[in-house]
């Protein structure tokens, strides 16, 4: 019993056992079961979702697809066209290409085989896609990944091929092969597959600038396609696989090898395919190896009839196509070279032919040497941009002369093309911000001397000059010295208003400044950029040209701009282009610099800029070593500027190895550009704003004039001079100072002189003694006393007892005669009488007072204020001719205004030190003429205080006298790595 009753329990446990597990097997494949079904649910629901995403992706990609047309494919001839400024046509735009279209029966079938069986080989029989070359193209991709082969297989089809090229772009991305695909299943309902093989043909790239199978052989064999042989049509369809790279291995460039191999593939290829036979193949296979295809290669011209222009327009349509659509730069070139856009520019053919004739013959009407270059370039080149300032509006643009290559370098409107302006900077950046600032006025007082030592210790021991070194002419203001192209001003005038707030000015103006060129005071006020290779700025013809427009229109700059609107060939505007406006400086500051540049065309180096009744100003600028000639300047019509350098900067010569100067030479060039432009144009002005008001003020100080500035030794220094309202001077005159000296000596009269010998002369008041000798200083007051001797010993001694015309000219051999007693002259005589009849050669100026000899050259006149040598072929720069000057002795007047004599002098005979200025015919040695001391003394004259009266009876105290003139206002510093570069008299002629 035992043994059966646990017999028994255990085949109950084992039963048991069994359903459990058995339980548990089932739990457990219900659970996989489940899980599968939701895990086969997901997935479906992901795939659903997928494809409906992708399908919705797909959906969106096509719906935005541009609209298919055949027109849109088989309008192949429509290229964008440019007009002039009257609507004549003037350019078709190149893109780089050229195409004629043939009908495809004018191909030979050796060619259009040649094609099929390269690019497309079941072109006739799929839709417009090829599936079974998709799926061939994946595997052999796949293939070339794992294997880590170069080169990934294109499933693209003929007609695929005609979409992207006439439709879409060849940018690579899945939205455009979307399209391409879907478009091209459309195209092929549309079209017949000859016509889209035709379409094909006539615009698949082939390599250097052919599109289209008959450019191509006109381009590689000089003949048309339907002369082409079995080898020649296996080239030219060789070439779609790679075609620049193609092209230079055709032209051997590269490794022939390269197209030999490519077309040795295509004639396999037809072979295969039953479209050529053996013989033909072996034929054809031995004219390739053999090097017999026969290349007559035809580059063919991609040259703009108007170069210069043309290509500045395009490259600013496609700048603004890009902004406006947001298109690609294939887009554009696209849109350029199949939408037959017409383009309307602002040129004017007849200024832009005359222009270009102007430059390229300008060696034969001014005084220049040349020379070609390496690359048969004649030398030095020269540009030119003419803009109506108004509108914007560019009417000329040549950026060079003589016979140059198409795409060569545009010297007058690219930013590839950037040079130091030279002085041309100077009424930019030097004196419009002093005026627009309110820091000065147009006849603010400078002094024309060297740099403070701290002033040049500031700039790390910097001391410039002027065009003749050591030339200085003292007193002087900003009239005259943008007049004369004087550097010390210019430079002190940047200090006065600091180098960040001028390279603001500098900035707004146009011109590019890098790192270097932004801290530096040369840069700043003389145009000395530093025009680094990797790193160029400075400016070129537009810029300078816009720059200057700014003083003709009312401080406004107006973007310059080179076409008006762009129409499409269904006549929709789909481009205006309307110019940007800048207010640069104040409507009034823009008349007053307008007014202050026709001092260099009407009284100075830029008279050739001059031309008929039309008002001119302007200004030159010449960089170191005479590397680059400009002139700048404007009319009340247009703003021109003109540069004349070598492609790589050379130090220029004229004719007879002299060296040439701006104004006889980018001036006159100017003028003749101009004259052309202004042929039909009436003589009007500058509209003068309401708030320019006159004053009378002393161009010596630029102060209100005193009654002792009329009576200056050289003549009058008092003129009326214009302002913005609020900027006239409030003081007096403080540098004309009365001094009571013993008529024999000139020494300042002490108790111990006579009565009968004292006499009270006009001095100029100079705080300090000069390390040099300044132009002025023979008529500073004495600093020596009445020594009681009376015995004459000469007037016009300076402290040492040695005659400053003397000791200055010394090698002039004693042309100059202190000694010579001149007779007196009489009121009737005296230009100051306002008679009109006074030949003036130095032109106005009353600072062209120092004792310069004459010359054979100059005819005997006094030329300028600088000592300059003679040049017989620049005369105009150096100022001999005999030009009447109504101004009446006062000094960069406005050339009408009329100055009072000089009150009571007395007719006698004076000591002449030979510097006579031209101004008047009186003698203004440092004797002076006695003057009646005026009855009232002038306002606020801090320089009257040390003068005692014309009695005998006090002794005047000697003036307060320094050793250094300190005129640093505490600015900023900089790099001075540059300084031996930086001799101003390298800079500029004016």
């Amino acid at each position: 019993m035992s043994v059966n009753n646990n017999s028994g329990t255990s085949s109950n446990s084992d039963n048991n056992s069994n359903k459990i597990i058995s339980n548990n097997s089932n739990d457990k494949n219900n659970k996989i079961k489940k899980f599968l079904k939701i895990f086969l649910i997901i997935i479906l629901v992901v795939s659903l979702i997928g494809t409906v995403t992708v399908a919705g992706f797909v959906f969106a990609i096509i719906k935005t697809s541009p609209p298919l047309t055949i027109e849109a494919v088989t309008d192949l001839d429509q290229a964008s066209q440019l007009f002039d400024s009257n609507g004549d046509f003037m350019d078709e735009v190149l893109t780089a290409e050229k195409r004629y279209v043939i009908s495809l029966d004018q191909m030979p079938m050796s060619l259009r085989n040649a094609f099929i069986s390269i690019e497309d080989e079941r072109f006739y029989e799929h839709p417009g896609v090829d599936i079974q070359r998709i799926i061939g193209a994946v595997i052999t991709d796949i293939k070339k990944i794992i294997t880590k082969e170069p080169g990934l297989h294109g499933a693209s089809t003929i007609t695929q091929q005609v979409i992207k090229n006439n439709i879409l772009t060849n940018e690579i991305s899945i939205v455009r092969k979307i399209r391409e695909i879907y478009l091209a299943l459309e195209l092929e309902k549309q079209m017949s597959k000859d016509q889209i093989l035709e379409v094909y043909l006539n615009t698949i790239f082939v390599g250097g600038n052919a599109y289209g199978v008959e450019a191509g052989a006109l381009q590689y064999f000089s003949k048309n396609t339907q002369d082409l042989t079995i080898a020649q049509s296996a080239f030219l369809a060789g070439a779609t696989q790679h075609p620049s790279k193609y092209f230079a291995s055709a032209v051997g460039n590269e490794d022939p090898q390269f197209y030999k191999n490519r077309t040795l593939t295509v004639l396999s290829k037809m072979l295969e395919l039953g479209y050529i036979n053996q013989e033909e193949h072996d034929i054809a296979v031995n004219e390739v190896n053999t090097d017999q295809l026969g290349f007559n290669i035809k580059r063919i011209s991609d040259k703009y009839n108007y170069e210069w222009f043309s290509r500045t327009v395009v490259n600013e349509l496609t700048k603004d196509l890009k902004e406006v659509y947001g298109y690609t730069d294939e887009e554009v070139k696209l849109h350029l070279r199949n939408d037959g856009l017409k383009i309307y520019t602002t040129m004017d053919k007849g200024l832009q032919e005359h222009s270009q004739y102007v430059l390229d013959h300008a060696t034969d009407y001014i005084n220049l040497g040349e020379w070609t270059d390496e690359n048969g370039i004649i030398q030095p080149q020269m540009s030119a941009v003419v803009i109506d300032y108004k509108t914007g509006q560019v009417k000329t643009i040549i950026g060079g002369r003589g016979e140059q290559s198409a795409n060569s370098y545009n010297r007058a409107s690219s930013n590839d093309f950037l040079r130091s302006i030279g002085s041309t900077t100077k009424p930019l950046t030097a004196y419009a911000p002093l005026i627009d600032l309110k820091l000065g006025h147009a006849g603010s007082g400078f002094e024309d001397s060297p740099l403070s030592k701290e002033m040049s210790d500031k700039y790390g021991g910097w001391n410039p000059t002027n065009e003749v070194k050591g030339n200085f002419v003292g007193y002087t203001n900003v009239r005259y010295a943008l007049e004369r192209s004087i550097n010390l001003v210019a430079i002190k005038s940047v200090e006065q208003v600091g180098l960040k707030n001028v390279l603001d000015y500098g900035l707004k103006f146009g011109l590019h400044y890098n790192d270097n060129s932004k801290s530096s005071i040369a840069t700043l006020a003389l145009g000395q950029f530093n025009n680094d290779p990797n790193n160029l700025d400075g400016g070129n013809p537009l810029i300078v040209a816009a720059a200057y427009s700014v003083f003709g229109n009312g401080g406004v700059l107006t973007e310059p701009i080179t076409y008006t609107h762009v129409v499409d060939k269904n006549g929709k505007v789909i481009l205006e282009n309307v110019p940007e406006k800048t207010q640069v400086v104040s409507p009034e500051t823009a008349y007053i610099m307008y007014d202050l540049l026709k001092g260099p065309v009407e009284r100075y180096s830029s008279r050739p800029a001059k031309f008929g009744d039309i008002p001119v100003a302007g200004k030159t600028g010449t960089t170191e070593n005479n590397k680059d000639l400009w002139f700048a300047g404007l009319t009340p019509y247009f703003a021109s500027a003109v540069w004349i350098g070598a492609d790589k900067p050379t130090e220029l010569k004229d004719k007879y190895g002299n060296k040439p100067f701006s104004g006889s030479t980018a001036s006159a060039l100017f003028g003749k550009i101009m004259s052309e432009a202004h042929k039909s144009l009436p003589p009007v002005e500058i509209p003068r704003p309401e708030d320019i008001v006159s004053a009378k003020i002393c161009s010596v100080s630029g102060m209100l004039a005193s009654s002792y500035c009329y009576s200056d030794p050289r003549g009058s220094k008092v003129y009326t001079e214009i302002f913005a309202k609020g900027t006239v001077p409030k003081h007096t005159c403080n540098i004309h100072i009365p001094v009571t000296v013993n008529s024999l000596t000139g020494a300042i009269a002490t108790a111990n002189t006579p009565d009968y010998l004292k006499e009270t002369r006009i001095f100029l008041d100079r705080k300090y003694t000069p390390s040099v000798y300044l132009g002025d200083q023979k008529y500073v007051a004495p600093k020596f006393y009445d020594n009681e001797q009376y015995e004459p010993t000469g007037d016009g001694l300076d402290q040492d007892g040695v005659d400053p015309d003397e000791e200055w000219f010394d090698e002039n051999n004693g042309t100059n005669n202190p000694e010579e007693i001149k007779p007196p002259v009489t009121p009737e005589t005296k230009p100051d009488d306002n008679n009109g009849n006074v030949t003036d050669n130095t032109n106005g100026s009353n600072n062209g007072s120092e004792n310069k000899p004459s010359t054979p050259d100059n005819n005997g006149s006094n030329n300028s204020s600088e000592n300059k040598p003679s040049n017989p072929d620049n005369n105009t720069d150096n100022n001999n001719g005999n030009i009447t000057d109504n101004n009446n002795g006062s000094n960069s007047g406005n050339g009408s205004e009329t100055i009072p004599s000089i009150p009571d002098i007395e007719d006698k005979p004076s000591i002449d030190n030979g510097s006579s200025n031209g101004n008047n015919n009186q003698s203004s040695g440092n004797s002076g003429e006695t003057v009646t001391e005026p009855t009232t003394p002038p306002d606020n004259n801090s320089g009257s205080s040390n003068v005692g009266e014309n009695t005998g009876s006090e002794t005047i105290a000697p003036p307060e006298t320094k050793t250094e003139e300190n005129n640093s206002s505490g600015l900023e510093t900089i790099d001075d790595n540059r300084n031996e570069e930086l001799d101003s008299a390298d800079f500029d002629f004016g």
